[in-house]
């Protein structure tokens, strides 16, 4: 019996730790889009960061989230466009996508200057989407962009 215990406090001591909770209630929203919408890009000012190192917890991933999502995107657009998520501050920001295919997607730069955009291929499906600040537990300022045209 007590051989038992200790494996299975090892194996939860060993378990990875997700942080980031994609049932939670967005903090700001949940959005639907479909194809063609308008105004393109959707735009959403958040406060980009929080407590949460993301780098321990999801592979190829770095920056401070929140746990729940900032905004939840309900996308109804199979085979048309691909959608670009993209963020812009004055703060290094990151971003990290949780897919409706269960993949989880991130960047760091992969826009203009430190600015984070993924590009998502068109699945229809639930979204949640964190921005992130790359090198404190901070929030700062920034917009996040949904757009089937272009990226910051």
């Amino acid at each position: 019996m007590r051989l038992m215990i200790v494996a299975a406090l090892t194996l939860v001591c060993v378990a990875p730790a997700v942080a980031q909770d994609f049932t939670a209630a967005p903090n700001y929203g949940d959005v639907r889009l479909a194809p063609g919408f308008s105004p393109d890009p959707h735009l959403v000012v958040v406060q980009a960061g929080g407590s949460i190192d993301v780098d321990g917890t999801l592979s190829n991933c770095s920056g401070f989230i929140t746990s729940a999502p900032d905004l939840r995107l309900f996308w109804d657009g199979n085979g048309s466009l691909d959608l670009k998520v993209s963020a812009i501050s004055n703060a290094d920001t990151t971003l990290v996508i949780s897919g409706p295919n269960g993949a989880w997607y991130c960047d760091d730069d992969g826009g203009d200057g430190s600015n984070p955009s993924v590009t998502l291929s068109s699945v229809s499906g639930q979204y949640d989407i964190w921005v992130g600040t790359f090198d404190d537990g901070e929030t700062r300022s920034a917009v996040l962009s949904i757009s089937e045209l272009s990226s910051f």
